[in-house]
C-alpha cells in the first residue's frame, strides 16, 4: 500500500503538470482532456494519505495538495461558482435559434437515434460530423424540414454535414491545414436584416491511434480563428474540437478570435465519451461573438455515438455590449506563436502526405 500510494500520487502529479511542457506530442498534450478526473482522484488520495499516514506521507500530501489547488485553479472558471455578468432570459424583441452539433460516429448504426434527437428537439440548424453517404441518405428524411444544406461527405471519419430550416445565402468548404479535414463555413439568413456565419470544425486529435502530435488540430483552429476576426458579422464556431477549453491552444483559439465560451460559468458539459461517465471530457465545443447571448447550453440524450449532442438556444443583440469584458486580449508573443502553429500545422499535413 506504502509503494503504490507513492506511485499513484506521482503519477497523478506528472500527469497534472505536464501539459505545461510546450511540445505538441500526444504523451504531452492528452493528460489536459483529463484534469476534472485527476481533480477527483486526487481529492480521494488527499483523504487516503490523511486516514492512512505512514512514513514521509506528509511529504507525499503536500504533493497531491499543490497538484489538487493547480487543477482546481484551472477548472473553476467552468464551474457554476464562478460568477459571470450575463442576460438572464431574452426579450419578446428578441429572435431565438437553436443548433444541434453532433458527433454522430461514422459506423454507429443506430441513424434513427439521432433523427428521433433532431425531431424531438427541433433546432433550427444542426452539424453532424464523421457523416459518409450512408448518413448523408439517412438523413435525406429531414431535408423537408431543413432544405438548406452544406455537405461534405467523406468516408475518412471527418466528413461533415451542416442543414438548415433558415436560408443559407452562401457557403463554402476550407482545407485549411490538411487536404483531408474540411471546415464548413456557411453564412445564415436570420433576417432581413441580420445575418449569422457559422463555421463548423472538426480536427483531428492527438492520440497514439491516430495523429503524433496536435499539430494539424491547433493550425486547423487557429486558422478558424484568424479568419473569424477578419469580419465583423455575428459569429458561431462549433464542433468536436477534439480538444478542451482550458488547453493552451484553446486559450489562443479564444483570445485570437475574440469569441466567448459560454461553457464559462455554466459548467462542464462534457460530451465525449458518451458510454462512460467518469470519463466524459468536455471537447464538443461552441464560441460565439460578444453580440450573441447564450439562453442555454446542455448535452442531449445518447444517440448511439461515442459523443453526445450539443444543444444550444441563442439570441443577438448587437445593441447590447454586456459579454464584451469577456473578450481576452491577445499579446503580440502570442499572436507570433499562433502564427508558428498555424505553419507547423500546415507543414505536419505536408510531411505526412510524403507517406500516405
Amino acid at each position: 500500500m506504502f509503494v503504490a500510494s507513492i506511485i499513484f500520487t506521482l503519477i497523478l502529479a506528472l500527469a497534472t503538470f505536464l501539459p505545461l511542457v510546450r511540445n505538441q506530442h500526444w504523451i504531452f498534450r492528452t493528460p489536459d482532456f483529463g484534469r476534472i478526473q485527476l481533480f477527483f482522484l486526487q481529492l480521494i488520495l488527499c483523504v487516503f494519505l490523511v486516514v492512512f499516514p505512514f512514513e514521509y506521507s506528509l511529504f507525499f500530501l503536500g504533493i497531491t495538495v499543490i497538484s489538487l489547488m493547480y487543477n482546481a485553479l484551472i477548472l473553476f472558471k467552468y464551474t457554476r461558482l464562478y460568477k459571470v455578468k450575463r442576460k438572464e432570459k431574452y426579450t419578446s424583441k428578441h429572435s431565438s435559434y437553436s443548433l444541434i452539433s453532433a458527433n454522430v460516429y461514422q459506423f454507429n448504426s443506430e441513424k434513427n437515434r439521432f433523427i428521433q434527437t433532431i425531431e424531438k428537439n427541433s433546432p433550427d440548424m444542426f452539424l453532424t460530423m464523421e457523416s459518409d453517404e450512408h448518413w448523408e441518405k439517412a438523413m435525406q428524411i429531414l431535408e423537408k424540414k431543413y432544405p438548406f444544406t452544406h455537405k461534405v461527405t467523406l468516408s475518412n471519419t471527418y466528413g461533415m454535414h451542416f442543414y438548415s430550416r433558415l436560408p443559407i445565402v452562401n457557403s463554402r468548404t476550407h482545407y485549411f491545414v490538411s487536404d483531408d479535414i474540411p471546415c464548413i463555413e456557411a453564412k445564415i439568413l436570420l433576417s432581413k436584416h441580420q445575418k449569422l456565419r457559422v463555421f463548423a470544425v472538426h480536427p483531428p486529435p492527438p492520440s497514439p491511434t491516430e495523429e503524433t502530435t496536435s499539430k494539424e488540430r491547433d493550425g486547423e483552429l487557429l486558422s478558424v480563428a484568424k479568419n473569424v476576426k477578419q469580419n465583423s458579422i455575428s459569429t458561431v464556431v462549433v464542433g468536436d474540437f477534439n480538444n478542451v477549453a482550458w488547453a493552451r491552444s484553446s486559450v489562443l483559439f479564444r483570445k485570437m478570435s475574440e469569441l466567448i465560451d459560454p461553457r464559462i460559468g455554466r459548467g462542464f458539459i462534457s460530451t465525449f465519451h458518451a458510454k462512460y461517465f467518469f470519463l466524459r471530457f468536455p471537447i464538443d465545443h461552441i464560441f460565439h461573438s460578444s453580440d450573441i447571448f447564450v439562453d442555454d447550453i446542455k448535452a442531449l440524450e445518447n444517440i448511439g455515438s461515442d459523443h453526445l449532442p450539443l444543444y444550444v438556444k441563442f439570441h443577438i443583440d448587437s445593441e447590447d455590449d454586456l459579454q464584451e469584458s469577456e473578450i481576452d486580449s491577445i499579446t503580440n508573443e502570442e499572436k507570433q506563436e499562433v502564427e508558428t502553429l498555424i505553419q507547423e500545422g500546415i507543414q505536419e499535413e505536408g510531411d505526412r502526405s510524403k507517406y500516405e
